[in-house]
């Protein structure tokens, strides 16, 4: 399918590994100059020339999207070789915390990470993209933003918020030819979900093996109806229809992609 994205400029922020750079992978495969955004030189340039290499336009762009220079800078360097027309807000982090562990520090910490950095890139890339009447921002969000758990409840928090952010983001660009939408991962299986699933699993009593450990950590952990992790790309599937003109009509929506887990009929 041609998702018309020839013509078409993304920058995905903080894909320089995992779930970011599966996007970044098939957005230049479907067309789009993309830009690789990250903190760590070489890990960016290397992805920015794995997609060269693969027949795509890439470069890359490094920077800190916590700190309002950080991202001015990172959105100057973005629009060098021309304006953005697509958006993904993909950069955050989390660490594994409990209600006690959690300081307002803490708090803090995620929402500047992984709200307010979208934010800042919302402001400085979407007016240009009002001005031309076509756009595209995506939120990449997840499904803790509406059924939290007990453990990290500051990343649960930031989450939702990056969900609403997304929609009120949409109800303001009524009308402009730019969209905002969420696209909600469930359990995806990058290295660092495989590196921490083998460590804890036999403690657990999963298994020794990861073809042991795997299976149960499913069932243990995310149980969902295609008894399986995801997969990057399966996330960047999602991404890459948001972003297309097929797409023009969906607005505000959160397409969930977690193979059922999150068990919600709205």
């Amino acid at each position: 399918m041609d998702l018309k994205l020839i013509g078409k400029r993304a920058l995905v922020t903080g894909s320089s590994a995992g779930l970011g750079k599966a996007m970044v992978k098939l957005l230049a495969a479907e067309g789009a100059a993309v830009v690789v955004h990250g903190r760590d030189e070489d890990r960016t340039e290397g992805v920015a020339r794995e997609v060269r290499e693969a027949g795509g336009t890439a470069h890359a762009v490094v920077g800190d999207l916590a700190d309002d220079g950080g991202a001015e800078e990172v959105a100057r360097a973005a629009t060098a070789d021309g304006p953005v027309d697509i958006l993904v807000n993909n950069a955050g982090f989390y660490r594994h915390l409990s209600w006690a562990e959690a300081t307002p520090d803490e708090w803090c910490e995620t929402y500047n990470a992984n709200v307010v950095s979208g934010v800042r890139m919302i402001r400085h890339l979407v007016p240009a993209m009002r001005e031309r009447g076509w756009g595209r921002v995506v939120t990449i969000g997840g499904g803790l933003a509406s059924q939290p758990a007990d453990a990290f409840p500051q990343y649960n928090a930031s989450l939702a918020a990056r969900h609403n952010l997304a929609v009120s983001l949409a109800r303001e660009l009524k009308g402009t030819g730019v969209t905002s939408n969420v696209v909600s991962p469930g359990a995806i299986l990058v290295d660092a979900t495989r590196d921490l699933i083998t460590r804890i699993g036999p403690d657990h009593g999963w298994g020794e093996t990861w073809e042991e450990i795997r299976p149960n950590a499913v069932r243990a952990m995310i149980p969902n109806d295609q008894e399986r992790f995801g997969e990057p790309e399966e996330i960047a599937a999602a991404v890459a229809y948001l972003c297309s003109d097929y797409a023009q009509y969906v607005s505000g929506a959160t397409i969930r992609v977690d193979g059922g887990l999150i068990r919600s009929a709205f």
